[in-house]
């Protein structure tokens, strides 16, 4: 299949069966074309050629399946160990750069710990302490989300330190992928989850709360709330 990001659209639009996506709601950002996830990330994984530019023309579109399939051949390419160190730092520049692009919890969540996080692995990871405070949710959900693969790594510091600085976010996106992180963070380490808890249960958003404590004991989860 030839790779272009044109062949990848009319790839999505066969999957479909329509080649004008609809408008779903008021925003027209959202249009879609009536394609799952499951089928968008089918047709992605036969893109994992395309370029950086290629994928910024993609999260250029207006239609929400194209800029999942966007993400999600950026997360395949930076899972992939036979991607260069320059193609990992090309996408993981563009997905910083383009973020105004990547506007959704999911879209977010799709790439987030392999593009970001995998990328700062062995890097400074102070830029994680800049999205937590942008003025974007998106941006500041990238920044709890992107520490996912520390998590994986045994590492859940960033993870935690990120949370402390969302613990009061006032956005329902925010506040539950901090909640869910940490939740997983204390998977590894339960102590340092309790200590967080211990700090900052009384004053966190419900929502948050009911995230992080979910995999606790009946116990220990009713003194937290």
């Amino acid at each position: 299949m030839k790779q272009s990001p044109d062949s990848l659209i009319a790839a999505l639009q066969e999957v479909a069966g329509v080649t004008t996506a609809k408008a779903d709601g008021p925003d027209d950002d959202f249009q879609k074309l009536g394609v799952n996830p499951g089928r968008v990330f089918k047709v992605a994984k036969q893109f994992t050629d395309l370029t950086a530019s290629d994928l910024e023309y993609l999260l250029e579109s207006p239609i929400y399946e194209v800029r999942l399939a966007a993400v999600s051949v950026m997360d395949f390419q930076a899972r992939a160990k036979r991607t260069s160190d320059a193609q990992r730092e090309s996408i993981y520049e563009l997905y910083i750069r383009r973020h105004d692009r990547i506007n959704s919890w999911d879209l977010v969540d799709r790439a987030a710990p392999y593009v970001v996080g995998g990328y700062l692995a062995d890097r400074p990871r102070d830029v994680l302490d800049g999205l937590a405070r942008s003025a974007s949710p998106w941006e500041r959900r990238t920044a709890i989300v992107a520490t996912y693969y520390f998590i994986r790594m045994d590492e859940v510091e960033d993870t935690f330190r990120i949370a402390e600085a969302l613990v009061h976010d006032d956005h329902r996106f925010v506040q539950t992928a901090v909640g869910s992180w940490v939740r997983e963070a204390g998977k590894r380490d339960l102590d340092r989850l309790l200590r967080f808890l211990d700090d900052f249960a009384g004053s966190m958003p419900r929502t948050m709360l009911r995230y992080a404590t979910e995999k606790l004991d009946p116990e220990t989860r009713a003194r937290y709330r």
